[in-house]
């Protein structure tokens, strides 16, 4: 077992993202996670519980891990892996991370993202032009790792990444961008809704009867182009997600009494904004599902099911929920912020709620547009298919210096 990887947050992408590189390595590793619970509190100790569980061995030789965890307080703590070719992955940066309203900016976060940037031979950050991927958006083509120290890559999520302040940190790095899809895509490619009738997709019509949640009353009856228009969110529960644009947006469709159905997907954890059961009361018989899909599959099948995935997010670096969305069929409506440029073409973007708000008033009254509609952008740079072999070529271990 030569890589060592360590989650501090073990849930998410951050879990999606290592039980993939687990899968990929098997023997060749040895995963240390924690709970993703109390995120503040994993980023604060997080160093010091690995100092006291990762097992000591004279196998490893790459340290791969996410930000979450201080990488200085930890090689600090234990030298032994100080000493490793380590690889720290940036899902977040956390000196531009949304505050909570009538809340100051804890910059300790941040700061140990600084730290733990100056540490590690290999930064990553969504992988742009270490692990290129020809950029669809976010999607990078492998330009090869850096030369400029011996072994210092920095991965990226994207250019708004870099923009956003934690790049500049260290300017003298090449950077990075691109995090891929951290899962295989396994739900088939469906970019034309318009032969879901015909039972072509086995992703729509292949055991709807076992889905988690009901959608009988929309899976018959009515033909399929005469449905309402069925909008998904597949995102956290959470103020950085901005639900209050979303399901402002919602209401205001359903005040002017336009047909749609909804399905809130996404996992909500502790503290749920207040606007999540206020919304569900106000939509009543336009909510199909609200809540988190544990089974892959179920979420798939909810995802090629749906016309149209919205994202009203503050702050995203990506956005795997966004691209699994749009490979199940997806019609995606994206701000004209953060990443989203770099990954969908400018006709699935949005600058204002109001611009949203009559885009789904048209689909609304013609939901055959985005059920006929061919998406003219690209996923399949962001498949494991296409990115399994740049990570193992980042992973492939080193002799350590003291050796």
């Amino acid at each position: 077992m030569s890589v060592l990887l360590i989650e501090a947050f073990y849930g998410g992408s951050h879990k999606q993202l290592m039980d993939l590189l687990q899968e990929e390595l098997q023997e060749d590793c040895v995963l240390c996670t924690l709970p993703a619970k109390k995120w503040h509190w994993k980023a604060r100790t997080a160093a010091l519980y690995f100092m006291q569980t990762v097992p000591t061995s004279t196998n490893y030789r790459i340290l791969f891990a996410s930000s979450v965890l201080n990488l200085a307080e930890l090689a600090a703590l234990r030298p032994d892996l100080g000493k490793l070719k380590k690889v720290l992955y940036f899902h977040e940066n956390q000196l531009a991370y949304p505050v909570q309203k009538c809340q100051e900016r804890d910059f300790q976060y941040g700061y140990n993202q600084i730290l733990s940037w100056f540490m590690p031979e290999h930064k990553l950050a969504h992988l742009e032009k270490v692990i290129g991927v020809k950029r669809n958006g976010d999607a990078y083509q492998l330009e090869g790792l850096p030369g400029q120290q011996k072994s210092r890559a920095l991965m990226k999520n994207s250019n708004a990444h870099r923009e956003s302040g934690l790049c500049e940190a260290q300017p003298g790095l090449y950077t990075t961008q691109h995090e891929g899809l951290p899962s295989p895509l396994t739900a088939p490619v469906r970019l034309n809704k318009s032969e879901a009738s015909e039972s072509t997709n086995p992703c729509q019509e292949e055991d709807k009867q076992h889905l988690t949640f009901n959608l009988s009353n929309i899976l018959s009856g009515r033909d399929y182009q005469q449905r309402p228009l069925h909008i998904a969110w597949p995102h956290r529960w959470e103020h950085d997600k901005d639900p209050e644009t979303f399901f402002k947006v919602l209401l205001k469709l359903k005040e002017k009494d336009l047909p749609f159905h909804v399905s809130i997907l996404g996992e909500s954890f502790t503290e749920i904004p207040d606007i999540f059961s206020e919304a569900k009361k106000a939509l009543g018989s336009s909510v199909l599902h609200w809540g988190y899909l544990p089974s892959k599959d179920d979420y798939f099948q909810a995802l090629c099911m749906a016309d149209v995935v919205i994202s009203t997010a503050k702050h995203e670096f990506f956005g795997v929920a966004m691209v699994e969305a749009v490979h199940c069929g997806c019609y995606p409506l994206c701000p004209k912020a953060l990443v989203y440029p770099e990954i969908f073409p400018a006709e699935y973007l949005y600058s204002t709620p109001e611009q949203l708000f009559k885009r789904l008033q048209n689909f609304c009254k013609r939901p055959d547009i985005v059920r006929k509609h061919l998406y003219k952008g690209e996923t399949a740079g962001f498949s494991w298919a296409a990115l399994g072999g740049k990570f193992r070529s980042l992973l492939a271990a080193e002799p350590r210096e003291d050796l």
